[in-house]
């Protein structure tokens, strides 16, 4: 082989190993970019979410779904379940929240959305029938659940995660309001009490905060 062959054989090699580099760093870039961003504890906290120190198992419980299904604790293993309690009659923080729920959820790629569900657990059973909360809930997305129970359920279920409520009466009628904790509670797919989200909510931190926590938990 002349060394003229010998040359250009050489440059043949040197600028597919270039190549082959460039290739892979750009593919390691783009895996960089698709991959969660992974965020340490006061990260989180800045896009207001926070993950308990080690996750608390509860108590069983059995609420009726919008379908008027049983709807308990085996329902929120083997994926991500979000829960905000609140009521249909509420004018204000339930619907914001809901709302921005929704924005977050249709966001997500499609498998990440079979890996979550949002559930709005309402502490007004009696205003609040399945008949309500089939109307009420898929108007944020089709996919939410909405469920309830007896004022012993709830009450029990509300305080094994932290959340506060009491129904108070408006004026001398027999018409009331609920005031509530504000937080959408976090469960983990083993179904344990993983953490919450503080409002004020924004879709896109949201999605931040739960893929960086979904990612690490996977870890």
């Amino acid at each position: 082989m002349s060394e003229k062959s010998k040359t250009v054989k050489g440059v043949r090699y040197t600028v597919v190993g270039v190549l082959v580099v460039v290739g892979l760093v750009m593919l390691g870039f783009i895996n960089k970019l698709s991959s969660p961003r992974i965020l340490n504890e006061h990260e989180l906290q800045t896009y207001g979410a926070y993950e308990l120190p080690i996750p608390r198992r509860f108590s069983d419980f059995e609420l009726i779904d919008q379908h008027g299904e049983s709807f308990t604790k085996h329902n929120l293993e083997g994926k991500w379940t979000l829960i905000f309690f609140g009521f249909t009659h509420c004018p204000d923080i339930c619907p914001t929240t809901m709302s921005v729920l929704g924005k977050m959820y249709t966001g997500l790629k499609p498998e990440e959305q079979e890996n979550m569900q949002v559930v709005l657990v309402s502490l007004d059973p009696e205003r609040d029938t399945p008949e309500v909360l089939s109307k009420y809930v898929p108007y944020f997305h089709q996919d939410f659940i909405g469920a309830t129970a007896n004022q012993y359920v709830l009450l029990k279920l509300a305080t094994e995660l932290n959340v506060v409520y009491s129904k108070v009466p408006l004026g001398d009628g027999e018409d009331y309001t609920i005031d509530h904790s504000g937080n959408v509670i976090l469960i983990n797919p083993y179904g344990h009490f993983h953490g919450y989200l503080r409002p004020p909510f924004e879709h896109g931190s949201l999605r931040v905060a739960l893929r960086s926590i979904q990612a690490n938990f996977e870890h």
